[in-house]
């Protein structure tokens, strides 16, 4: 088989540099992008100058601002970041059709057939970051590795526009010193369970007994060895399908009752509705309902179905609201999990759980 290359390509900071690039003023400020204070707006991008300050992407506005009181808010130009987007999708396909788009601001791209820079990925990828930059004047950082695993990883480990590769012959040393919370879908609760039990790195995982990590992690610990090895054999898929369609919005004013929460709920069915049925081609398998409190923890609550039902977000809610402990609710959501259709049997990433994120 021929070896793959896949490049992971993230653009830096993306929003808050498009502002800077139109607007030089702002370079040496810290910038970030998001709703208004007075609206319960979020952060969408910062700058790395916002981030010195502990600013990061969905913290609340109020709190930025409280963190870094000379931050330099900037409205959302949404159709100013598209049209970058398309140029920087453009650059991709001149090297690939294998582009599989995950937002406006990264891509994997598998580049194994490509001929051009005699075939070298590094090459590729420092052409592409440098082709982005005569376009568009803005920056972008990227992964190369033999699978999106790796190079989702590598592409952070070299930001502000650098690059990361990882080689064929990396990947066991690599995956042996890496951190357990940099693999997707290990959120804060889970990373601190594998801590209590030592589980620190992927030399932990391999030295750990299987039967061991699946009394205590249940499925969970078929993806935890797969990756500990390096192992991620999912495929770069341009006509990437959508595996849940959901709504969820920030309130105006925090909610302290259940009859609140369910006049908000109501409020964001007609957009889920909107949503969803652009996928009904598509086998349903669970809905969700998800609500933040004051405190910014967060709940979700999900049912599996065969069939889509409006009223089992009602019961959904009661559930989570009950977790709420006299805490306020600042924002609610709702969601519907789809399946995708596999086309490859043979990909074997298929057989490993999937860990679908609200």
């Amino acid at each position: 088989m021929t070896q793959r290359k896949i490049i992971h390509v993230d653009m830096d900071c993306f929003y808050a540099a498009v502002e800077m690039r139109d607007n030089p003023a702002l370079v040496n400020q810290a910038v970030a992008v998001g709703g208004s204070r007075e609206r319960r707006g979020v952060i969408s991008t910062c700058n790395y100058k916002a981030r010195e300050f502990g600013v990061r992407s969905a913290m609340s506005t109020g709190m930025a601002l409280k963190l870094c009181p000379s931050l330099v808010l900037m409205p959302s130009r949404m159709h100013v970041y598209e049209a970058i987007s398309k140029q920087i999708r453009q650059i991709f396909n001149r090297y690939t059709d294998l582009v599989e788009p995950l937002s406006l601001d990264e891509a994997y791209l598998d580049v194994s057939e490509c001929e051009q820079c005699q075939g070298s990925a590094s090459l590729i990828a420092s052409k592409i970051r440098q082709e982005i930059f005569e376009t568009t004047g803005i920056t972008a950082s990227a992964g190369v590795a033999p699978n999106k695993f790796l190079a989702k990883i590598a592409s952070d480990l070299d930001k502000p526009n650098g690059q990361y590769v990882i080689t064929p012959s990396d990947v066991d040393a690599f995956c042996q010193q890496l951190s357990l919370r940099k693999i997707s879908g290990i959120g804060k609760v889970t990373a601190t369970k594998l801590e209590n039990f030592g589980l620190v790195n992927g030399y932990d995982i391999r030295q750990a007994k299987p039967d061991f990590l699946n009394r205590h992690f249940g499925k969970l610990a078929d993806v935890l060895l797969a990756r500990c090895y390096g192992i991620d054999n999912s495929m770069v898929k341009p006509n990437r399908v959508r595996k849940s369609v959901g709504v969820e919005r920030t309130l105006p004013q925090d909610l302290s009752t259940l009859d609140e929460c369910f006049i908000a709920l109501n409020k964001l069915m007609p957009m889920l509705n909107q949503r969803y049925a652009a996928t009904r081609q598509l086998p349903i398998h669970k809905q969700g309902v998800k609500l933040k409190f004051d405190d910014f923890q967060s709940t979700t609550v999900e049912q599996g179905v065969d069939e889509y039902d409006e009223s089992i977000y009602m019961t959904l809610l009661t559930d989570a609201f009950e977790r709420s402990q006299g805490r306020l609710i600042r924002l609610v959501g709702i969601n519907v999990g789809v399946r995708e259709e596999v086309s490859d049997q043979n990909d074997e990433s298929e057989q490993l759980p999937q860990l679908d994120l609200f």
